[in-house]
């Protein structure tokens, strides 16, 4: 039996609502779920101040994981909008409001796809101190790379 190819897929979390230190555990343990034979590094939580947040936001609970993932994008993006949703964050919500939970991929394998529901890599990433200061624990080479993409694509 052919084994089924993975990619190496990189996620940001972040939460700022009900128990983010929790949420960010929860969400950590889902992921490992999902990860391909349970491959998944995580970096240590940090706490950040919110950034392009409405006055008075909650302190962020920030971290980035990396994990083998066994499918597409796609549907990897569904998974993670799903338990977003399942987790209390509201389908339809202002811009950055506070949320309980969020997950971002930042990166798939070296892919850049461009669509309508998603862009990789994502194309902030690589301004955001709460994405890179974990990124850089557990993936420094990526940091590089997502700087680079971004440089490219004129981010």
């Amino acid at each position: 039996m052919m084994q089924q190819p993975t990619h190496i897929v990189g996620i940001a979390l972040g939460s700022n609502l009900d128990n983010p230190q929790g949420q960010i555990e929860k969400a950590v343990l889902f992921l490992t779920h999902l990860a391909f034979q349970k491959k998944i590094r995580v970096a240590r939580p940090i706490l950040t101040e919110p950034e392009d947040c409405p006055p008075g936001s909650p302190l962020f609970v920030n971290t980035v994981a990396e994990m083998e993932w066994a499918g597409t994008p796609e549907e990897l993006l569904t998974h993670l909008q799903n338990y977003e949703h399942e987790s209390g964050r509201p389908l339809k919500r202002s811009k950055n409001a506070p949320r309980p939970i969020d997950l971002d991929i930042i990166y798939f394998d070296n892919l850049e796809i461009e669509t309508p529901q998603l862009i990789i890599p994502h194309p902030r990433a690589h301004l955001r101190s709460f994405v890179i200061e974990p990124l850089r624990e557990i993936a420094p080479h990526r940091v590089e790379w997502l700087l680079a993409k971004a440089q490219k694509k004129g981010y």
